[in-house]
């Protein structure tokens, strides 16, 4: 299928993976790029020389499309940079859009997206000259930057500006992929999914919470707020019920451990960090991410099956599809 993201990125699949920490893996980035989508790293938390080897390696592993997530304005700008000359989307979230950054990326060779939670802050994206933005619905797991519901948030931002536009939460299926592109989307940007496949690096303890939550067994809330540098801007994320409820009832601190610069670091409880396969613990009492769709994550898959099921509606879609409940 053709939108003008496809066409603008060069990607045959309207979507792109999200960017989620470390549990998007190298793996998982390069095989949503083999599937045809954009497969998303991001360089938070990550030394420049370690950045830009997983990109190089990257870039090495796959002809598809990938992308680079920056979300602190205090970035080191050599890691725009160098992102920017390794990949065809260097994708900016969580602070306002800024035209040094554009034009930085935009001179180092590579294409600007903005993911955005109100139609302020989309028109303020295109006017810095992005290339296109993500219209972020306060069904979307992890942190979570409006309150506006996706789909009227959707419509407003696609009359609001002239470049592309992604859609974004709870988008975990095909029907859902198949009615933001009816209501007018360029494409999804769609993580819960995701997090759930083979190439995950999400600790397996949280690939199966996700496959056991029953409906929208998530929640909004400020209870992974500890360590988080994005919590000190805005503590709020969507998360399993069932980890924040874990979580509130239990007497421990420290919940667990991570392997960090050669040793292991405690794990207070709280801690924004989501489990990847590096972390030991109780992981169900930790920050499991999660998008309102995540009653349609039904096992855990691999990648190219995942893009396979979402775009399965595609094809066969003879008219609008009903609107993502």
């Amino acid at each position: 299928m053709q939108t003008r993201f496809t066409a603008l990125v060069g990607c045959s699949v309207p979507l792109q993976q999200a960017p989620m920490g470390a549990v998007s893996s190298p793996d998982l980035a390069v095989a949503v790029a083999d599937a045809g989508g954009v497969g998303t790293i991001t360089c938070l938390g990550v030394p420049t020389a370690v950045f830009v080897r997983r990109l190089d390696d990257m870039r090495r592993r796959t002809p598809g499309v990938l992308s680079a997530n920056v979300l602190l304005e205090d970035t080191d700008e050599d890691a725009v940079v160098a992102a920017a000359e390794r990949v065809r989307v260097v994708d900016f979230f969580w602070f306002d859009p800024s035209p040094r950054l554009v034009d930085l990326v935009h001179r180092a060779g590579a294409l600007v997206g903005w993911q955005v939670g109100s139609v302020e802050e989309a028109r303020v994206a295109a006017d810095a000259g992005c290339d296109l933005v993500t219209a972020q619905g306060r069904e979307a797991g992890g942190h979570v930057r409006g309150d506006r519901p996706l789909l009227p948030l959707l419509a407003e931002v696609l009359d609001a500006v002239p470049i592309p536009v992604l859609a974004a939460g709870g988008i975990a299926d095909a029907h859902a992929f198949a009615a933001v592109l009816s209501a007018g989307a360029d494409g999804a940007r769609i993580g819960t999914a995701f997090v759930a496949t083979t190439e995950s690096a999400a600790h397996p303890v949280y690939k199966q919470a996700l496959v056991d939550a029953a409906g929208d067994g998530t929640v909004l809330s400020s209870a992974f707020a500890r360590g988080c540098p994005l919590c000190t801007i805005r503590p709020r994320h969507r998360v399993l019920r069932s980890a924040v409820e874990r979580a509130a009832a239990s007497d421990e601190e420290v919940i667990g451990t991570v392997t960090a610069g050669g040793g292991r670091v405690a794990l207070p409880r709280g801690a924004g960090l989501p489990p990847h396969t590096a972390v030991d613990g109780d992981v169900a009492a930790m920050a499991l991410y999660a998008g309102a769709g995540v009653g349609a994550v039904t096992a855990v898959r691999t990648a190219a099956e995942v893009v396979a099921d979402l775009t399965s509606a595609l094809t066969s879609h003879d008219g609008p599809a009903a609107p993502p409940s």
